[in-house]
């Protein structure tokens, strides 16, 4: 592929950014874990918050770090259900041909982890956590390949974002039906319904963000609590938005030519006000501007800055806050090696093995100008887990001992992941000339 789109030239510039200051937020956080200060780490991220009125059933208390967990990590779930829409329709996953390889990787990069992690882990304590070492973390692992500059092959980085949107499907399928309890049907029933109406109405190309956004809330609420963790109200509602614009180029063109034109004809003046007719002109301007765009992709655009810039850099500052201490977790250190081995091993194996298995049975084709020892660097790379492989830890583990064991596992796994992917890539990437 000679051309990256517009929108995901956006994503991969967005993503490889925001990766500095994700990087910076969890070192951050672990610093300021492990210094004389650690206490107002815990005190302050297990803070209670109320919204609505305390004494009465509306209303609804969490401690800090759920409100981010549960409420803004909903957000950075609806722009990933967002991008899984865009690239199934216009993107990498229109077609089997073009989707088969990053597919394929995927699925080796979330199998080979989990059976890794499922045989260490064999009949000890921590065996819940089986889905923590199949995520990808796509931020850091693009802001590696930033570092290495103009020698990664716009093939590569096309491959490894959409292998990362497949490994996102795959992780929040595994949040649906494996890490919710004591699931209230009622309550996801009357969920889907609306979830069902507002689907109804994108087809008719019906839509209004401040009411679709009003039944999200209300969709969320449901989720919450119904024991399905409240994140998929976000995938889902983010499917419901329409991809269809209400204006074709063409149209947009002939309007902005035409409104432009009352510029040219009027006399140009300098005086600090607008005539009426420029005024209206600009108006036009504007409406056309808006239907030009399609829902989804302005909601992706608009909401993609905050998810990579605020909400990712809070939910580490948040989550990546672990003593690095093998004290009080000695029933759990297992869990630590167990995961960073997973990381590490499976996704090399698994992302590999697969993308190899899929082009020589001549089901999918390698990117232009990429080979199978970049293939493996990106393999190594798979195992930098750690936003997600955060998040699913909080869901798979209840005691604190474990979730910190788990979390160094994460850190220490994403490392030596990110730091052999680099390498690798270095040294079999061309020079470029």
């Amino acid at each position: 592929m000679k051309y990256l789109s517009a929108q995901l030239k956006r994503f991969i510039q967005l993503e490889t950014a925001s990766s500095i200051i994700l990087f910076l937020a969890s070192i951050f956080a672990i610093i300021w874990a492990n210094s004389s200060f650690g206490y107002l780490y815990e005190e302050i991220w297990f803070k209670k918050f109320t919204i609505g009125f305390a004494n009465t059933d509306f209303h609804l208390s969490k401690s800090l770090i759920l409100w981010i967990n549960d409420g803004l990590m909903a957000v950075f779930f609806f722009v990933i259900g967002l991008e899984v829409k865009r690239e199934i329709l216009a993107g990498e996953l229109t077609t089997l041909r073009k989707a088969a390889l990053p597919v394929f990787a995927a699925f080796g990069g979330m199998a080979f982890p989990i059976l890794i992690f499922v045989f260490l882990n064999q009949g000890k304590i921590g065996i819940e956590g089986w889905g923590v070492p199949m995520a990808t973390d796509i931020a850091f692992t693009l802001g590696i390949l930033k570092l290495l500059g103009k020698r990664v092959p716009i093939g590569l980085k096309i491959f490894l974002t959409a292998f990362a949107i497949v490994d996102d499907i795959g992780a929040v399928l595994v949040i649906a039906v494996f890490y919710s309890a004591n699931i209230q049907w009622d309550l996801i029933g009357y969920a889907m319904l609306l979830i069902a109406g507002l689907s109804y109405l994108s087809y008719k190309e019906v839509y209004s963000k401040y009411f679709y956004f009003l039944i999200g809330c209300v969709v969320w609420i449901l989720f919450l609590k119904s024991g399905i963790h409240p994140t998929i109200a976000g995938v889902l509602m983010a499917f419901t938005i329409p991809i269809n614009r209400k204006v074709n180029i063409s149209q947009y063109l002939t309007t902005v030519k035409q409104q432009l034109s009352i510029f040219k004809e009027k006399t140009v003046d300098e005086s600090k006000l607008l005539s009426y007719d420029q005024i209206h002109a600009i108006d036009s301007i504007e409406n056309c501007s808006k239907k030009v765009h399609s829902p989804l992709q302005h909601l992706e655009h608009n909401l993609h800055g905050w998810v990579s810039y605020l909400i990712m850099p809070i939910f580490a500052l948040a989550n990546a806050g672990v003593v690095i201490s093998f004290a009080g977790i000695e029933d759990a250190a297992h869990v630590v090696y167990n995961i960073a081995l997973a990381l590490v091993f499976g996704n090399t194996i698994g992302i590999l093995l697969m993308s190899f298995i899929s082009v020589k049975l001549k089901i999918a084709d390698l990117p232009e100008n990429v080979n199978f020892k970049q293939i493996f660097g990106i393999s190594i790379l798979g195992g930098l887990g750690f936003t997600m492989s955060l998040f699913i830890a909080n869901l798979a583990y209840v005691d604190e001992g474990v979730v910190a064991a788990a979390k160094m596992g994460i850190i220490i796994g994403s490392l030596v992941s990110g730091l052999i992917g680099y390498f690798v890539l270095k040294f079999t990437l061309k020079p470029v000339k």
